[in-house]
């Protein structure tokens, strides 16, 4: 994929050996070099609601020195329909295309649900995938998820437990937000709120016009930050 950035080298410092100590003082291996995991936040939204938590997962993930590329699901739906449903924009991300997320270490990704499951874009996104399913592609690679749904009841766990058969037949490592770094967040009771230990979410509203709340945003930063020290603990090939 053009344009993808090479994997970023984390600082290090070499101690500085006493005169004439060099050869025996200096071990090499105990400097290797470690590279930070590239990783990929990959989301649909209709209303914007998904974007948002990308952008804030990606800040998470940039206070523990991860830079993470953003990418958005392809829209299937006609641009009639579209405006019949009083769609947001689509952003300017680029499109997420199977081949080029191969190149990643681990990804995050954004899902509003659908009936307690994928979208139909998503589902697109994975039907086109066979290559990577029979080639393991994407197999060991890790991923977390983060949920949009219109209403407290409309699946911020179900959707994540429907998407574990699809990371299940790709291979890949689910990483759960669980509750030891959003404990307040999740237990408190201030306000209704998306989010569970499965991953951040939000609520839209049924008409997509409830934004998300700064508690749901911080939910999503934490989860980019602990997502990005679980994997940093990987040494990736």
């Amino acid at each position: 994929m053009a344009g993808l950035p090479p994997k970023v080298y984390q600082s290090y410092t070499l101690p500085q050996p006493e005169t004439g100590t060099l050869r025996k003082s200096l071990n090499y291996k105990e400097y290797d070099i470690v590279m930070a995991p590239r990783v990929a936040i990959v989301f649909y939204s209709l209303y914007g609601h998904l974007q948002k938590l990308a952008e804030a997962e990606q800040i998470g993930l940039q206070k523990v020195g991860i830079k993470a590329d953003i990418f958005q699901i392809a829209e299937t739906l006609p641009a009639d329909v579209l405006v019949k449903m009083r769609a947001g924009p689509k952003s300017e991300y680029p499109i997420a295309e199977a081949t080029a997320l191969e190149q990643y270490d681990a990804f995050l990704f954004g899902i509003p649900t659908r009936f307690g499951n994928f979208p139909a874009q998503w589902k697109a996104f994975w039907d086109a995938t066979s290559h990577q399913w029979s080639s393991g592609g994407y197999w060991g690679k890790y991923a977390g998820l983060f949920i949009g749904t219109a209403t407290q009841g409309g699946g911020q766990e179900t959707t994540a437990i429907a998407a574990m058969s699809t990371l299940v037949h790709h291979g890949m490592v689910y990483v759960p937000l669980g509750y030891k770094t959003t404990f307040d967040l999740q237990s408190g009771l201030s306000e209704a709120r998306g989010g569970s230990p499965w991953g951040a979410g939000t609520y839209s509203g049924i008409d997509g016009s409830r934004l998300p709340s700064q508690l749901e945003l911080d939910m999503a930063v934490t989860q980019g930050e602990s997502f990005g020290k679980t994997i940093s603990k990987v040494t990736f090939a």
